[in-house]
């Protein structure tokens, strides 16, 4: 039997670690401060800012909210960016997409400032990851997977690890980051030769899954012993929650691996706050 990687101890140490740093912050005059933006009013966005405010509550950063009607235009959405980058009392930003279609994502994300980009949306952040500097933020999801490698005392030096998917979300600065914690990477995706995938998956110590479709990782892609972090958040055919990976084909031979739900999902909010803390102390 696997070992379990459950996510809400991991939300739990950090969310320690956070109200610690937010008390040492506000001690010193300084109030950690989240803006949230948000159009319309979608369940998905309304379920994560839901937890995102509980989160806060529970460590002490303040949140301001945003909310538009859905058919705000695209430039007063930008101007409304513009004013947040000038308020110095807003040390961070997490703004929900995908955003509606008549509106350019890239163009309203690149407004945003990258020192107040908490969730890896601007290039700023993105080469950030890359060149390991101090600019922006990893996409929080991203940043909870190594929470949880690191939580676990997984090793990462010299191992190989496959990961599964290549976004801008997820799949790329997640490679990015398990670099630079020495491991070696093999990064599949869409257009990786089903033999290629196979021999992947088989041959990694860790396996990161983020493509996005219900349990399409079975025991034929993995091989045994091995730590699996699951990404993915879907719905199967009977209309319950699972990850990319099918769960009950592969946890009798994997060493460790999360479970959908209760896994990554559970320490975003926790990364989310951390890295407003963050930004809160750089702003100073």
């Amino acid at each position: 039997m696997a070992e379990l990687l459950k996510g809400a101890p991991v939300a739990g140490a950090i969310t320690r670690r956070n109200v610690q740093a937010v008390e040492e912050l506000k001690s010193r005059g300084i109030e950690p401060t989240l803006a949230i933006i948000r159009l319309g009013e979608k369940p998905g966005d309304l379920s994560y800012e839901k937890g995102a405010m509980k989160r806060a509550d529970k460590t002490g950063v303040k949140v301001k909210q945003f909310v538009f009607p859905e058919d705000m235009t695209e430039k007063s959405l930008i101007s409304e960016i513009k004013k947040i980058n000038a308020d110095d009392s807003i040390h961070g930003v997490l703004m929900f997409r995908p955003l509606p279609a008549h509106i350019d994502e890239k163009a309203v994300c690149e407004t945003l400032a990258p020192e107040k980009d908490m969730d890896g949306i601007t290039s700023g952040s993105m080469a950030g990851v890359f060149m390991d500097t101090e600019i922006g933020y990893p996409p929080c999801t991203a940043e909870a997977v190594m929470e949880i490698l690191d939580h676990y005392d997984v090793q990462l030096k010299g191992s190989k690890v496959t990961v599964f998917g290549r976004s801008l979300v997820i799949g790329k600065p997640v490679a990015m980051m398990l670099m630079k914690r020495h491991a070696t990477i093999t990064v599949c995706h869409s257009r990786t030769a089903i033999d290629d995938f196979r021999d992947a998956g088989h041959n990694a110590d860790v396996v990161v899954s983020a493509l996005g479709r219900a349990k399409m990782i079975g025991s034929e892609i993995l091989g045994s012993g091995q730590t699996v972090i699951d990404v993915g958040i879907n719905v199967d055919e009977e209309g319950n929650l699972c990850g990319d990976v099918n769960f009950d084909e592969v946890e009798p031979e994997a060493a460790a691996i999360t479970p959908v739900p209760g896994g990554v999902g559970s320490v975003t909010t926790a990364v989310l706050m951390k890295h407003v803390i963050q930004a809160a102390g750089r702003a100073e």
